[in-house]
């Protein structure tokens, strides 16, 4: 295969890989509406190690792997992470290192949110696309910035 069919071979197959996702629910306010959102998520970025920080992405759940859920990527392995376990109730902080081929994810509203605070680092695998393009509701339709 020449380079010219390879890059066309993944010019086509990136494509390819998008879907659509509705998301609901209180836990990425105020990014994400909570009636819901509908959003355009690509799966090839994660394949190549090209999601961090800032990202928001759709993970499978790591406590019911038939559920997927969508929050932001605060850090990779290797980051040292300080987080409130429960802001509702303590303002102590804890510090965790997040491990190999592990993330940290949290959602936007840290008061309405199951995330690594509660679980922990999850496997970088459970990571299923990244968010790119919000097409609903129509006043928020565009590019998905962070």
């Amino acid at each position: 295969m020449t380079v010219m069919q390879n890059s066309l071979y993944m010019f086509l197959d990136a494509k390819i890989q998008f879907c659509r996702s509705k998301v609901y629910g209180p836990s990425m306010l105020p990014t994400l509406n909570l009636t819901g959102d509908v959003l355009l998520v690509e799966h090839v970025s994660h394949r190549f190690q090209k999601v961090g920080p800032g990202d928001v992405v759709l993970v499978r759940s790591p406590l019911d792997p038939t559920k997927m859920v969508t929050k932001r990527i605060v850090g990779m392995e290797g980051d040292q992470i300080n987080f409130l376990p429960d802001p509702s109730i303590t303002d102590i902080c804890r510090t965790v290192m997040v491990p190999k081929g592990h993330i940290w994810i949290q959602g936007d509203n840290m008061y309405a949110s199951c995330d690594s605070r509660h679980y922990g680092p999850v496997p970088y695998g459970l990571v299923q696309g990244k968010l790119f393009f919000r097409v609903w509701p129509p006043s928020s339709f565009g590019s998905f910035g962070q």
